[in-house]
């Protein structure tokens, strides 16, 4: 083989080289992007910490001290958020009873129940929101998604109620309100399935309903119209874009349950309210604060873990007082 005839081989074997460098890193490459991507569309996991701590039968209660914007002006008021997990039953969606569904049919979740209520010059409002986050994959959305939302109001002037079920790539919407031209509607909405319902986002701060979102970190979302604002608004569920992040650090903060170090959450939602939220650094990371850039806020004054259910006995009243919370005075002398 002549000098020139080597050289010409050597050349053909670096470039084959190369070739070969390139296209493991491209592999490589694909195969991290794709992880990447399946770990951004990958559920959250709720493991036996989780269940340590939100499978002893009792739920957390927590009271807050409330300010509600309404009518152009800031209203005094109360708000009871109730976090507890239940059996779900998937074809009724609702809390199944022990023995009266197929195991296939079951599924556990998380609920969050946010009751609001303060007055409006002589009449109450009587808010009632209920958030149900799966514990697990269902209906092809995440462990971590939320599953339902259903949300009632109250007030003088009449109610409405109006419910969001999730199912794969959509949600089925169903309403009554006592307002003419919102009386009776049932339609369809497109819904990614990582998308997030905006009366999730207490759940969402708490690390309890995707997506996660790492300390110093940020991510832009889909977002679900919150029912409690499309009724009071009186505008039509829709999707929006949100932008949601967690502070790195955390800070102390004081309230009426004392002073305690937290992490602040952030929901800066397009064309909308911008959330701040302010999470217990430690275990079980209540809720200590929120406040919206339209006027509401929310402080905690106490909170514990009981079986609220079975206290609605004259006698058990004062326990109201667990959550900083009192009795109602008598409405009349």
């Amino acid at each position: 083989m002549t000098h020139a005839h080597r050289r010409s081989a050597l050349a053909a074997l670096i470039l084959a080289g190369a070739a070969l460098i390139i296209a493991g890193r491209a592999a490589s490459s694909a195969h991290a992007a794709s992880s990447s991507e399946s770990e951004s569309s990958a559920g959250l996991v709720f493991g036996d910490a989780f269940w340590k701590q939100w499978g002893d039968g009792k739920g957390e209660l927590s009271g807050y001290d409330l300010t509600f914007p309404r009518y152009g002006e800031p209203r005094k008021g109360v708000a009871v958020a109730v976090f507890v997990t239940e059996t779900f039953s998937n074809s009724t969606r609702v809390k199944a009873d022990p023995g009266k569904h197929a195991k296939s049919d079951e599924y556990p979740v998380l609920k969050l129940n946010l009751v609001q209520d303060f007055s409006t010059g002589i009449y109450d409002y009587n808010l009632l929101t209920s958030t149900f986050v799966a514990l697990t994959a269902v209906n092809g959305r995440p462990a971590g998604s939320v599953t339902k939302v259903s949300f009632s109001s109250q007030e003088w002037c009449g109610n409405m109620y109006g419910q969001l079920l999730f199912d794969a790539g959509s949600a089925r919407l169903a309403s009554h309100s006592y307002f003419d031209g919102e009386a009776d509607q049932a339609r369809t909405l497109q819904v990614p399935d990582d998308a997030l319902s905006a009366d999730a986002l207490l759940a969402w701060a708490r690390g309890l309903a995707a997506p996660a979102v790492a300390p110093g970190a940020h991510r832009d979302v889909t977002l679900v119209m919150s029912l409690r604002t499309s009724r009071l608004l009186h505008q039509p569920v829709e999707t929006l874009r949100a932008t949601l992040s967690r502070d790195r650090a955390t800070e102390k903060i004081t309230v009426p349950a004392g002073a305690i170090e937290v992490q602040k959450c952030r929901v800066e939602i397009a064309s909308g309210a911008t959330w701040t939220i302010f999470v217990e650094a430690a275990e079980p990371h209540r809720i200590i604060r929120w406040e919206t850039s339209d006027g509401e806020k929310a402080s905690l004054l106490a909170s514990d873990r009981l079986e609220y259910w079975k206290m609605h006995a004259e006698k058990d009243q004062p326990s109201l007082g667990l959550l900083g919370l009192k009795p109602r005075p008598p409405k009349t002398p």
